[in-house]
Order: C-alpha cells, then structure tokens, then sequence
C-alpha cells in the first residue's frame, strides 16, 4: 500500500496559485513601443503592485494577468483602446504666449503642470511653439500608441 503524502495538497496549491480578480499581485515589466524603444520598466525599482480589477492599472494589462501563475512569464501587446486611450485631436489647443510667467520660455516636449477649476493638477506638453502662441496636448503622452510588455508574476496573494 503507497504512503500518503499530507502535505501534497499544500505545496501543490501554493505552487498552482493563479492570478484572478482581487488578487494581488506584484509584477516585472518591461514596456516598449513596436519600434522596441523602452518607454518604462521595473528593471532596477520594486515590482509594480497591484489588485487584479480594482482599476489600478490600464485594462489591458490588468486583463493579460489574469489566469497567470507565479514565476510566469509572458509577452503582450496592448492596442490604444485597451491602454492609455486613442489620442484625441480635441485635447490640442492653442494657448497665446502672455498666458506664460514672463520667465518661461515655451519648448517643445515641456511639460506645464495644469489645474482644473475643481482643482485638480494635471500635466500638459507642447508640442508646438509659433511666433505668439504654443499647442499644448492634454492626451495621456501614450494615449494612440500601441504597447508591448514582457510580464513576470513575483507575487500573488
């Protein structure tokens, strides 16, 4: 008669954990657009945390962890609408120069840190500088872009 092992079960179930919804995790990512230019990384920080649909993180990247299991790895591809959104021609505006501190000079690629009439600060890039105006984009700076990521689940709880 074979032995029965009692903590078969155990290990085999915290070995089998997979991601689902309420889960924390904690991930290992590297993301690059389809030209394989890195635009961010967990490479040298702590993995990026998270609790699987508690709208923390976009949703294509929240969805491609689900069903993962611990020490998995991955590539994916998030198309806009599932990442930061499509870019919308509506969020860029012209705004005259004299809107500026007298001291700021207006470049393109500058972030200008913004507030909303309820007070909330968000950032704006120029994209374009004229003779007496500038064009600043209010879209996230990855909104209408495709995104790649190499994925690794370190921890789920």
């Amino acid at each position: 008669m074979a032995k029965k092992n009692e903590n078969n079960t155990d290990n085999k179930s915290a070995n089998n954990k997979i991601v689902e919804a309420g889960s924390k995790v904690s991930v290992e990512y590297t993301g690059t657009f389809d030209n394989d230019e890195k635009f961010d990384s967990s490479e040298g920080r702590e993995p990026l945390k998270f609790e699987v649909d508690a709208k923390q993180v976009i949703k294509g990247f929240n969805d491609a962890i689900k069903g993962m299991k611990l020490n998995e790895e991955k590539t994916i591809r998030i198309e806009p609408k599932e990442g930061y959104g499509i870019s919308n021609p509506a969020l860029v505006r012209d705004v005259p120069k004299n809107k500026l501190p007298e001291n700021l000079e207006p470049k393109v690629g500058m972030v200008l840190s913004l507030q909303s009439p309820e007070g909330k600060t968000f950032g704006a890039r120029i994209c374009e500088v004229n003779n007496d105006t500038f064009k600043i984009d209010l879209n996230h700076p990855l909104a209408g872009k495709a995104l790649n990521f190499k994925i690794k689940v370190v921890a789920i709880e």
